[in-house]
């Protein structure tokens, strides 16, 4: 990752977001990196990009006043800019400046937009989440990532205890006000985690059934005579075997997380 770092001493951490200004920012940050051809944002397209019910955590519905105020609020702590008509354009556009302000590159923008609109997320989750935002040289460099900015005397992110039952640690952003994520977090960790991705992938609330496909049938498994027999009632399968599963799982949802995202932007760019 090159040049950056030169904004960090402006840091001022008696600034913390509300979740509407997480929302706001996470969601400009994202559009910049991944569709800067849309970007800086009108108040409409902004509003459709935190109202996504795609690769958010929670879905929400705000009004383009709520937006609108949400912006003022971030312009007058010097995190947003208003980019006034020029140049054939006819509505006002927003950008964000975090990136300016604390002295961040792609990646590191990339990490914060993720978990100020996904939540607490392993590092294998965000590197998978933040493909179409910025290139990461393997988990090892997103980890890296996280280690630094969690380092910093006031720090971006923070490391998640490990929860029972939970092999991987996660990690979440320390910009936002409200409850610490950790106390929020109920229920047996693979099976709320799975149950989420999919409720989130159809906009529906957390709770609700999972539209989003689940693993293939047709995914690998291991015949009872080299697992002992663990998917059929026998001995459980091995823990590389659950942790390529797993893997091949988080892959899975990444790919449908994206196919859903560029249909959302289709139909934004279309009106529908």
């Amino acid at each position: 990752m090159a040049g950056r770092r030169g904004g960090a001493a402006t840091y001022d951490r008696a600034m913390r977001l509300s979740p509407e200004e997480g929302r706001v920012i996470g969601s400009l940050i994202e559009k910049q990196l991944a569709t800067p051809q849309q970007y800086p944002l009108t108040l409409n397209a902004l509003v459709l990009a935190c109202n996504q019910s795609t690769n958010r955590d929670p879905v929400v519905s705000y009004s383009d006043s709520e937006v609108h105020q949400t912006l003022v609020g971030l312009k007058d702590a010097g995190l947003v800019r208003f980019v006034h008509p020029s140049h054939g354009r006819s509505v006002i556009r927003y950008r964000q400046v975090l990136d300016e302000r604390l002295g961040l590159d792609n990646g590191d923008l990339a990490l914060m937009a993720v978990l100020l609109l996904r939540g607490p997320q392993t590092a294998a989750e965000l590197r998978a989440r933040t493909e179409r935002m910025a290139v990461f040289e393997g988990l090892a460099a997103v980890e890296a990532e996280l280690q630094r900015l969690s380092g910093w005397e006031e720090p971006l992110v923070r490391r998640l205890p490990r929860r029972p039952g939970q092999k991987e640690e996660r990690w979440c952003q320390a910009l936002m006000s409200g409850p610490a994520p950790e106390a929020a977090d109920a229920g047996p960790p693979a099976s709320r985690e799975l149950a989420e991705d999919g409720a989130r992938g159809a906009g529906a609330a957390p709770a609700a059934p999972s539209s989003a496909p689940a693993a293939p049938s047709s995914a690998p498994r291991p015949a009872a005579s080299e697992a002992g027999g663990g998917v059929d009632g026998g001995p459980p399968a091995s823990a590389g075997e659950i942790a390529a599963l797993r893997a091949e799982t988080a892959a899975l949802r990444a790919e449908v997380a994206a196919l859903r995202e560029a249909v959302e932007h289709l139909r934004a760019e279309l009106g529908v």
